[in-house]
């Protein structure tokens, strides 16, 4: 079975988790500062804020603004169910915003349209690799005098008019095992401004300035030198490994050939570096879905379903009023999307037989 993730584990990072374990210095200390120095300075944000993963990124970042309870944030419906629950941690309500019938991200046009009162920030979701329009929302922000989160889980160095994703707003990486890089575990908050920055490095300890003198109510969500070192590592191999996810994809869109297989789009303003490389299954396609997904696995190509419903039709948000109809794009697309291997793992042998079963159907 070709698998459908693979994390690139080298010696390096064997070697560099060696020797911290062997240092005695295994908690969050000078690796987890360098960390946060090189991918921020990567980023290209004055601050990096290395967390403990992605949720918590999302939700420290939410603190650090000041987003409390009867706020509104405005996010996509149209992705992990980490991005909205980070909301719902602040006792703020998530309202969903459809999404692009193309690129599957938040819609700027429909964000406009659930903007109230209460609306405090917006938390758009670089999906699958490909930025949302960072323009669009950054303006919608500017004029109602909102908070731009940019949730960069599956887009470590995407770009958007070629300035990397992360650098625009207040942005949140996840270091998942599945990511385009990884820690194992881990997150980082990137940003342009001291004093959240600051904030962010509180809420991750307790709210801590200097032993045992705590200034306000934070978490433990720190991450470990042995995570920094992975992540070191992995950053140094970044650009390859999204250049090969990139290639990969270019032999995808030059060589699958089957009509009612809708492929990956690249906007103008983007560099899509194809975290997942997702295909919709339309009307007149040969199979369901379901159907497809069962086909791949037979013939032994890995696939997966992201995401097969929309966040407020998942139980947790039903039991708490939201309603199916609210967002019908996503709830379309959710219905026919599948991924397909894109990792930079893959070898050319693979990928020539991935084509050639899905062209076989």
């Amino acid at each position: 079975m070709i698998p459908i993730s693979k994390p690139f584990i080298g010696e390096e990072e064997i070697a560099r988790v060696i020797e911290v374990l062997r240092s005695g210095m295994i908690v969050q200390g000078d690796k987890v500062a360098e960390f946060e120095r090189r991918f921020s300075a990567y980023i290209g944000s004055r601050h990096g804020i290395a967390v403990s993963n992605g949720t918590a990124a999302l939700d420290i970042a939410l603190k650090s603004i000041g987003v409390g309870e009867g706020d509104e944030v405005i996010t996509t419906p149209f992705t992990f169910v980490a991005t909205s629950n980070a909301i719902l941690f602040q006792r703020s309500k998530p309202v969903f915003a459809d999404i692009e019938e193309d690129t599957y991200n938040i819609n700027p046009d429909d964000v406009m349209e659930k903007i109230t009162p209460k609306t405090r920030a917006v938390v758009g979701v670089h999906l699958f690799g490909h930025p949302f329009d960072v323009r669009a929302i950054l303006e919608i922000c500017e004029d109602h005098k909102l908070m731009l989160i940019e949730d960069c889980a599956q887009a470590h160095g995407a770009e958007y008019n070629g300035k990397k994703v992360g650098s625009f707003g207040i942005g949140c990486f996840s270091f998942y095992a599945t990511k385009n890089m990884t820690t194992s575990e881990g997150g980082m908050i990137t940003c342009n401004d001291d004093d959240i920055a600051e904030k962010c490095r509180l809420l991750r300890s307790h709210g801590e300035v200097r032993k045992y003198e705590h200034v306000l109510l934070g978490h433990n969500m720190r991450m470990t030198n042995i995570q920094a070192v992975l992540g070191l590592a992995q950053l140094e191999k970044l650009d390859w490994m999204n250049e090969k996810r990139r290639k990969n994809a270019e032999f995808y869109e030059k060589n699958i050939n089957v009509e009612g297989l809708r492929k990956p789009v690249e906007k103008s303003y983007a560099k899509h570096v194809y975290h997942q490389y997702v295909l919709l299954v339309e009307e007149d396609f040969t199979m369901t879905r379901d159907e497809f997904s069962k086909y791949l696995t037979e013939n032994g190509v890995g696939n997966a379903i992201h995401y097969p419903k929309p966040v407020y039709l998942q139980p947790l948000y039903r039991e708490i009023g939201y309603e199916k109809g609210l967002c019908p794009t996503a709830e379309y697309v959710a219905e026919r999307v599948i991924s397909i291997p894109v990792h930079p793992l893959l070898s050319e042998k693979e990928l020539e037989k991935i084509v050639e079963v899905i062209n076989g159907v």
